[in-house]
Formats: structure tokens, C-alpha cells, sequence
């Protein structure tokens, strides 16, 4: 049996100055999240106090660890834990690391999302698993976050 990807929101997700917690490779950082908005099926605003831990990888990939909330509007709050990675080409990644605009399709960001709440109406977000695709953007990430069924 093949899963299906249906769009359920798209993530606007505003950041911080990243934090270096370990130089090197494997370097580890913390990058704040700040604040950001949710549009699709999912409507709503994303919490500041969230934050992405990142593991930077020797070849400047890195694994990612984002733990933030949404306040979905006229339902309640969701906790999000994303987990996965971005890769790509020495080149961009690197450019990616200055904070230049690059094209997502030329390098790899996805995670696999979690989600909880107790708000009414979105109960069913605790028992579905999904995926996001990420593209970085100055100042922020953006993500497409589809349900995997």
C-alpha cells in the first residue's frame, strides 16, 4: 500500500540569531524561533520560545531537532517536534550559512512532523504523522507540511 501526501499547512516560521554551542564538526547550535504564521487547511500563528537544535554535520549538512507551539485560530494551541535533516552541495550549503537566498531545489530539508493538542476540533492531529519540505529564508524558515495517509 502506497501513502498519499495531502497539503495541511504552510509554516512561515521567523528566527533568531543562531546560538553555537560547540564549534566544529560535529558542531551543535541552537536557533531561536520567534514567532510566525500558519495558512491552509491549519490556520493560525506560531508561538515565540520554540527552538531548532541543530547538529552541523562535517560536510555542513546538519540534523535538525525543532520543538515549537501553534495557536491554530478558533481551536487552541499544537505542539510541534520536527525532526530531520538539510543536505545538499558544499557550495550551497555554505551560501546557505551566509544567509544568501538559494534555490530549495537545490539542496535536501525535510523532517518528519509530530503533533499534539488538546484543543477541540484538531484532536485528530495526534494520531496522523506527517512531513514537511523546508526552505530557508533570510531571517526565517519556511515549510510545507503535508499529512502522510
Amino acid at each position: 500500500m502506497t501513502p498519499s501526501l495531502t497539503l495541511m499547512a504552510r509554516l512561515h516560521v521567523l528566527v533568531g540569531p543562531p546560538v553555537t554551542i560547540a564549534d566544529g564538526a560535529p558542531g551543535r547550535r541552537f536557533i531561536p524561533i520567534v514567532g510566525g504564521t500558519v495558512k491552509g487547511d491549519l490556520s493560525g500563528r506560531i508561538l515565540a520560545g520554540g527552538g531548532d537544535w541543530q547538529t552541523i554535520l562535517a560536510d555542513g549538512g546538519m540534523e535538525i531537532d525543532a520543538h515549537y507551539a501553534l495557536d491554530i485560530e478558533g481551536h487552541g494551541h499544537v505542539e510541534v517536534r520536527s525532526q530531520g535533516v538539510r543536505v545538499g552541495p558544499p557550495g550551497i550549503l555554505a551560501a546557505l550559512g551566509r544567509g544568501e537566498i538559494v534555490d530549495p531545489s537545490t539542496y535536501y530539508f525535510r523532517t518528519f512532523v509530530r503533533l499534539t493538542t488538546a484543543a477541540p476540533g484538531l484532536a485528530r492531529l495526534n494520531g496522523i504523522l506527517a512531513i514537511a519540505v523546508g526552505a530557508r529564508a533570510p531571517g526565517a524558515v519556511d515549510l510545507d507540511v503535508f499529512e502522510v495517509s
